[in-house]
C-alpha cells in the first residue's frame, strides 16, 4: 500500500441465466419457439438480444479454440477471468495466466503466440473455429443468427418461467412479459462484479443495495455512488473504501436480504514497501555499546507507512536498500565490516556489525538512501578488558574515575581542573577535592534518557579524549579523560537497566510494570474495606488511610460511601478514584497549577506555590500515593477476581454462589450479564491530560452541523466515511488542526468546549480550513470524494501547527 488506496467496486447486472432442467422435456433450446411465430419487437429490444446471440457465438468459438489446443478443462476459470473470447487473450498478463493455467501455461504461451496478429487473419480463424462448432452441433440448422436469437429468446423464456416459479429470486414489483424476456429486472444470483453482457440495468435506491466492508472484528466505512453521470453507467454503482491496514477484507454485496452471486467476495491486501520514517530499530536507544572484534547483531522492523509488518516474497530480496554510513572522528581510517541480512522467522531485519578497533563511531543507517527514524545513534566501541570492567561497575553500583573538567557554568577554564566523577544506579556526580580530601559536588546530573553525552575530538594538549555532558536543564559540562569511553558505557548500562533496555515509551511502561508486580509479589490483593464521607471526600479519604501501610494501599478498595447503601462491587471503588482525583488535580481546587492559564483539564499540572492555607504538605503526600495507587493497579492487568468465594466471602458464597451450584436455576427464567471494570488505572492520566481515545458515535452524537445545501450534504457524507477509516494518529491531527489539542477532554466530544461544527466554506478546491477560537472546521466543494479525502489529509498533516487570522 504506497498510499491511502480508495478501491471501487463496480457492480452491473447480466439477464441470461446459463441454467435450465434438462428433466423439464425440453430436448432442444431451438425447439421452445421459431423467429417467425415471435411477436414483433421494438428496434433496441432486438438489437440487445443480437448482440447477445453474437457475444454466445464469441465464446463458442473461444471454447473451441481450447479444446484445439488442449486446455478445455480451463474453461470455466478463464470465464470467471473475463476471457470469454480470442481477443480477450491477447490481454490476459502472464502472471495470471501462469496462476490460473499451472503447469499447462507453456501451452497456452504457445498457442498464443500461434494466433494471427492482425485482423483479417483473426476474422478466418474464428470462422473456421465457428464451422466446426456448427458441424459438431446436432441441430446445424440452428446456429444462425436466427437461431441465435431463438436461443436467446428461449433464454429469456426460462428465466420468467424461473421469476414466475420462484418469486424470491424476482425483486418485489411488477414486471411486464417484456420486461421479463428481455431482462429488465435486478436479480441478485445473477449480479457480478465488472460484468457488463447485458443491457444496463439503471440501479438506484430503491433497489436496495447493501455493501458491507469488514477487516477482521472491524468493520470499514464504505461511500456508495449510483449510477454516473454518463448514461452508460446507469448500470454501475461504486463503493469507495480507503486501506490502511493489511490483511484480508470481507465484501458483503446484498440486494434486500440475498447476496449477489459470489457474495461474500474476499480480497487481500498486503503491505506496501518499507518506509523509512516508519522502520526502525526495535528496542534501540541512542548509544550502543560494543566490543571490539566481537559482532553486534541489531534487529530492524520494516513497516510501510501506515505502521503494517513488511511481507516479502521468495524472489525480494528484504535487505536490499539498505546502507550504514559509519564514521569516526579523526581523519584516520578504522576497519568495520557490517552487512544487512533477512530474518525470516522473525520478518525483522538483522544489522551485524563488526569492529575491528575501539573508540566512539557513528552509525547512520539508512533505507533508499532516506535515515530511519531511529537510525543515528552513537556506538561505543570497548576491548576486552574495558568491557569486563564496566559490567564490573554495574554489578557493583559505585564506581568513579578522574577527569579533567574544560568547561563549567557556561565559562571555559584557562587550566583544566581536576574532578573525579562519580556514576551510580540513579545519578552521576562530578565532585572535587578542597585539600585532596575535602569533596565538594560540583553539578549532578539524573540517570535518565534526557541526559546526553557529547562526543569531541582529542585534546591537542593532552591528547586525551573529550566529552560534554548534557541534560537540557543544567549548564553544559565538558571534560577529558582517559576513561573517557568506560564512562560512556558504564552510564548507558545503568541507564537501559533502569528503563528495561529500550527508550521507547511501551517498553519503559512494560518494563515498568513488571518491576512494580515483581517488587509488590508477596503483597496480596485482598479487600480492604474503607468509610468515607461524600460531602467532605478529600479529608474523609486522607483520614482513612493515614495509617496504612505499603501492604494496606496493594490491598483491593472496598469504598463504603457513609449514610448510602451502595455495596462496592467495583463501580463505588471507580467513582472514589474519579471523585479523588478531580478534588485532587483540577485547578479550580488550587492544590495543582496548570502550566496554562486556562481550566483545561488537558494542561499538565505542577504544585500550587500560591494555594490557600488549608492545602498542607500531606495533601501532597496523599495525592503522590493515589497515583502510585492508580500506576499498580495498571500493572496488575486485567480486574481482580475472587477465586475462592467460600472464604474471601462467605456471605456472598452462602446466599448466591452455593444455591446456584446446588439447586436448578434453568426454570427461574432469570439473565445476566458479566462485566469487567477496571482498576481505575487511567483515570489520572485522563484526568490531567485528557483522553486520547475517539468514538466515532461520540463524534456523530455531539457536533454541530452548520449549513443544509445538497451539496454540503454531500460533503458531510464524505467527511464521516472519510473520518470513520481514520487512524488513531490522522483523529488526533484532526482535533489538533481544528481544536488546537490533540486529545479531548476526559468524557471526550460531549464535554468539548465549544462543540466541533462542521461549516462550508465559499471557496472550490482549496484546503479546509478551520477556526480553534470555537473548534470550527470550514469545508470547501470538490468534485469528487477522492479530491475530498486527499484535501483534509493534507491539510491536517502540514497545517497542524502556527495559526493564521481569516
Amino acid at each position: 500500500m504506497d498510499e491511502p488506496e480508495i478501491h471501487s467496486i463496480g457492480l452491473t447486472t447480466t439477464s441470461l441465466p446459463a441454467s435450465y432442467s434438462n428433466s423439464s422435456g425440453i430436448s432442444s433450446l431451438a425447439s421452445c419457439a421459431s423467429i417467425e411465430n415471435f411477436p414483433e419487437l421494438p428496434t433496441h429490444d432486438e438489437e440487445r438480444l443480437q448482440r447477445a446471440a453474437k457475444l454466445l457465438q464469441q465464446r463458442f468459438i473461444f471454447r473451441q479454440w481450447l479444446s484445439n489446443i488442449g486446455l478445455l478443462h480451463h474453461h470455466h476459470r478463464l470465464l470467471q477471468e473475463d476471457v470469454t473470447s480470442l481477443e480477450d487473450v491477447y490481454w490476459l498478463e502472464d502472471n495470471r495466466a501462469k496462476q490460473l493455467l499451472g503447469k499447462d501455461f507453456t501451452n497456452w504461451s504457445k498457442a498464443r503466440e500461434a494466433l494471427p496478429i492482425n485482423k483479417e487473419h483473426l476474422a478466418e480463424l474464428k470462422s473456421e473455429l465457428w464451422s466446426t462448432v456448427v458441424k459438431s452441433s446436432q441441430h446445424q440448422d440452428a446456429w444462425t443468427y436466427g437461431g441465435m436469437l431463438v436461443v436467446s429468446v428461449s433464454i429469456a423464456g426460462l428465466v420468467t418461467l424461473a421469476a414466475m416459479t420462484q418469486p424470491s429470486l424476482a425483486p418485489q414489483a411488477k414486471h411486464s412479459l417484456l420486461q421479463y424476456v428481455t431482462g429488465k429486472y435486478l436479480l441478485p444470483t445473477n449480479c457480478r462484479f465488472y460484468q457488463r453482457n447485458g443491457q444496463p440495468y439503471p440501479i438506484c435506491d430503491k433497489d436496495n443495495l447493501c455493501i458491507e466492508v469488514s477487516e477482521g472484528p472491524r468493520r470499514v466505512a464504505t461511500l456508495i455512488e449510483l449510477g454516473g453521470r454518463e448514461p452508460s453507467s446507469a448500470n454501475l454503482a461504486v463503493v469507495k473504501f480507503t486501506v490502511r491496514h493489511a490483511g484480508q477484507y470481507r465484501i458483503l454485496v446484498l440486494i434486500g436480504n440475498i447476496h449477489v452471486q459470489g457474495s461474500p467476495f474476499y480480497r487481500t491486501f498486503l503491505p506496501g514497501p518499507p518506509d523509512p520514517l516508519k522502520t526502525g530499530f526495535v528496542r534501540q536507544s541512542s548509544t550502543v555499546i560494543c566490543t571490539a572484534k566481537l559482532a553486534q547483531i541489531l534487529s530492524i522492523e520494516p513497516r510501510d507507512e501506515f505502521s503494517n509488518l513488511c511481507q516479502f516474497s521468495d524472489v525480494d530480496d528484504p535487505a536490499k536498500g539498505y546502507v550504514a554510513e559509519i564514521s569516526q572522528q579523526g581523519s584516520k581510517p578504522f576497519p568495520v565490516i557490517w552487512k544487512f541480512e533477512y530474518d525470516k522467522s522473525s520478518l525483522n531485519i538483522k544489522f551485524e556489525v563488526l569492529f575491528l578497533q575501539e573508540g566512539i563511531y557513528q552509525v547512520k543507517v539508512l533505507y533508499q538512501g532516506e535515515p530511519l527514524h531511529n537510525g543515528e545513534f552513537d556506538c561505543i566501541v570497548l576491548n576486552v578488558a574495558d568491557a569486563a570492567l564496566v559490567r564490573k561497575n554495574v554489578s557493583d553500583h559505585n564506581t568513579c574515575y578522574e577527569a579533567r573538567l574544560l568547561k563549567f557554568q557556561g565559562e571555559t577554564l584557562l587550566k583544566p581542573k581536576k574532578v573525579v566523577v562519580y556514576i551510580s544506579p540513579k545519578q552521576l556526580t562530578i565532585k572535587e577535592f578542597l585539600l585532596k580530601f575535602i569533596p565538594k559536588r560540583l553539578v549532578t546530573f539524573r540517570l535518565c534518557p534526557s541526559t546526553k553525552f557529547h562526543f569531541q575530538n582529542e585534546s591537542n594538549q593532552t591528547s586525551l579524549p573529550v566529552f560534554s555532558i548534557d541534560d537540557g536543564c543544567q549548564p553544559e559540562v565538558e571534560l577529558m579523560s582517559k576513561d573517557r569511553n568506560v564512562i560512556a558505557a558504564s552510564f548507558t548500562y545503568f541507564l537501559l537497566k533502569n528503563i528495561g533496555g529500550s527508550e521507547t515509551f511501551k517498553d519503559k511502561q512494560e518494563f515498568f510494570y513488571h518491576e512494580v508486580r515483581r517488587y509488590h509479589h508477596k503483597h496480596y490483593h485482598e479487600k480492604l474495606l474503607m468509610k468515607v464521607n461524600r460531602h467532605k471526600l478529600l479529608e474523609s479519604s486522607i483520614k482513612a488511610t493515614k495509617g496504612f501501610s505499603v501492604a494496606d494501599w496493594c490491598r483491593n478498595f472496598e469504598i463504603d460511601f457513609q449514610g448510602e447503601q451502595g455495596i462496592d462491587w467495583g463501580g463505588l471503588r471507580r467513582e472514589w478514584f474519579q471523585l479523588i482525583c478531580a478534588a485532587l488535580f483540577e485547578p479550580k481546587n488550587q492544590l495543582f497549577k496548570g502550566f496554562s492559564d486556562s481550566l483545561d483539564k488537558q494542561a499538565l499540572v505542577h504544585p500550587n506555590t500560591k494555594r490557600p492555607p488549608h492545602l498542607k504538605l500531606k495533601h501532597y503526600e496523599f495525592a503522590g500515593r493515589v497515583v502510585g495507587k492508580c500506576l499498580y493497579e495498571s500493572a496488575l492487568g486485567g480486574g481482580y477476581r475472587q477465586l475462592y468465594f467460600e472464604q474471601d466471602d462467605p456471605d456472598l458464597y452462602l446466599t448466591k454462589v452455593k444455591y446456584i451450584l446446588e439447586h436448578d436455576v434453568n426454570d427461574m427464567d432469570l439473565y445476566f450479564t458479566e462485566e469487567d471494570y477496571d482498576q481505575s488505572g487511567q483515570l489520572v492520566q485522563l484526568l490531567l491530560c485528557g483522553t486520547g481515545e475517539y468514538s466515532i458515535a461520540d463524534f456523530k452524537a455531539n457536533h454541530i452541523v452548520n449549513g443544509s445545501s445538497p451539496e454540503f450534504r454531500r460533503l458531510l457524507e464524505w467527511f464521516w466515511t472519510t473520518v470513520s477509516n481514520f487512524t488513531t494518529e490522522e483523529m488526533a491531527r484532526l482535533l489538533q488542526f481544528t481544536t488546537g489539542s490533540s486529545q479531548l477532554p476526559a468524557e471526550g466530544f460531549k464535554e468539548l468546549s465549544p462543540k466541533f461544527q462542521l461549516t462550508p466554506a465559499p471557496t472550490f478546491g482549496s484546503l479546509p480550513t478551520a477556526h480553534t477560537c470555537f473548534n470550527q472546521l470550514c469545508l470547501p466543494d470538490y468534485d469528487t470524494y477522492e479530491q475530498f479525502e486527499k484535501a483534509l489529509l493534507l491539510a491536517i498533516s502540514e497545517g497542524t501547527e502556527g495559526f493564521g487570522m481569516i
